[in-house]
């Protein structure tokens, strides 16, 4: 495969499939209402149908079938890792397109819960990457491409790599108020760094086959290397509480300094020798900066002889380099999108995007829900009390992810749920939304 292949085959996965006389029907799963704006200003070129929320068998059969069958040339778009079964067969049978989208490895200048736009997208035919189950388009280019032959790519993969170097630049960024060495101390000896992730996140679910936490990650690099620094850093994610920890830190605090601070992925890899993780892209971040890696799943970039793997993926047999592997996974895989027009850019166009972000003062300041007079945070704000009462509910029956959408936006969110009876509930709640 080469890179007139890997285009040829983009545009067959858009509009050059159905003809460009009429937009593609584009039936989205799983889209929180924040990325919907977002989805239908950087796809031009599809006409998007957002389907509810916990989409009941009913409601497929007697709303969405219907509509899905009267548009002409449609397709899925899923956000996340699964498509409700009974849809999934109905796609099947009738064979339309199932596209799984997922955030690219270059997103933003905040992180995915400030519900900032993403500048990037993987969009998926197979499976998400981080699914190792199965091959995903990803794997599949990067088992096939020829690299060697591709010495323009090549040059600008190293380019690519210098470029986030020099810049600092990773998938989540943020300003640097700390230095790594006032965060871990003067480094005397060894130091390992291992990455904690959001547990119940689907990149581990489905890209680590052998049961692994968090806890027991620090326990494997504290065996292996007795006489290394170690340094566990939690996700920012769980740090802010956004995303629950479901192992404690403290169960492993006597193998390891915890780190509690937030630091710049780039910073806390700055002074680190070795690397443990599950399936984080940090791993691969450190592979670009020399770093020895050690991964505990079977993430994309494992399986290629770039790093020590602890749970063998049968079908990566072949052996690339990092540039070869960057190529794959940031040049030709993703998509990358401007973020004032929405129009389809370039990885290095994303990156100097990202830096213009980083140095404006108001990059760095949290989003807040839209303000209303009518609603949850407007004239009638006490109902922001609220809150603290129904999230407890909205967990027990749904993720913490629901949680995170209502607290966000908590009139949205019910509005989009496909239970009526849940959607009047939203509606004696939050009556004026």
């Amino acid at each position: 495969m080469n890179t007139n292949t890997v285009k040829a085959k983009r545009e067959s996965d858009s509009t050059a499939r159905f003809g460009t006389a009429r937009l593609i029907s584009t039936f989205a799963v799983h889209v929180t209402e924040w990325k919907r704006a977002f989805l239908q200003r950087s796809f031009p070129d599809r006409r998007f149908h957002f389907l509810p929320k916990n989409l009941n068998g009913r409601e497929l059969e007697r709303t969405w079938k219907p509509r899905i069958l009267a548009g002409g040339p449609c397709e899925l778009f899923v956000w996340g890792a699964v498509l409700p079964p009974a849809l999934a067969e109905f796609a099947a049978e009738r064979s339309i397109p199932v596209w799984f989208v997922e955030d690219g490895f270059l997103r933003s200048a905040r992180p995915s819960a400030s519900r900032t736009p993403p500048l990037s997208l993987a969009l998926d035919s197979r499976t998400p990457y981080f699914n190792c189950h199965q091959p995903s388009d990803l794997e599949v280019l990067l088992s096939t491409y020829d690299f060697k032959a591709d010495a323009a790519m090549m040059a600008r993969s190293r380019a690519g790599i210098a470029l986030l170097l020099e810049s600092c630049i990773s998938k989540y960024n943020g300003g640097l108020q700390r230095t790594a060495e006032e965060v871990y101390g003067a480094k005397r000896r060894k130091r390992v760094l291992v990455v904690g992730q959001v547990e119940d996140d689907a990149s581990i679910r489905y890209g680590c086959p052998s049961p692994m936490s968090n806890n027991d990650l620090v326990r494997l690099a504290a065996a292996e290397q007795p006489e290394a620094q170690i340094l566990y850093k939690p996700h920012p994610d769980v740090l802010s509480r956004v995303r629950p920890a479901r192992s404690d830190p403290a169960e492993v605090a006597h193998l390891c300094t915890v780190i509690t601070e937030s630091l710049p992925l780039a910073e806390a890899l700055r002074t680190v020798d070795h690397v443990y993780t599950i399936t984080s892209l940090a791993g691969f971040e450190a592979l670009m900066r020399g770093i020895r890696v050690t991964t505990a799943g079977s993430p994309f970039y494992a399986g290629w002889g770039l790093t020590d793997d602890r749970q063998v993926n049968p079908r990566r047999k072949r052996k690339l380099s990092l540039e070869a592997l960057f190529a794959g996974a940031y040049l030709l895989y993703p998509y990358y999108f401007d973020p004032v027009t929405g129009a389809q850019t370039s990885f290095e166009a994303t990156v100097a995007a990202i830096k213009r972000q980083l140095e404006e003062p108001e990059a760095q300041r949290p989003s807040r829900p839209a303000w209303h007079p009518w609603g949850p945070y407007g004239v009638l704000g006490w109902r922001h009390l609220l809150t603290a009462i129904v999230a407890p509910a909205i967990r027990h029956a749904g993720s913490d992810r629901d949680v995170e959408d209502f607290r966000a936006d908590p009139i949205g969110f019910f509005r989009s749920l496909s239970d009526q009876r849940l959607r009047l509930i939203g509606r004696i709640l939050y009556p004026f939304g």
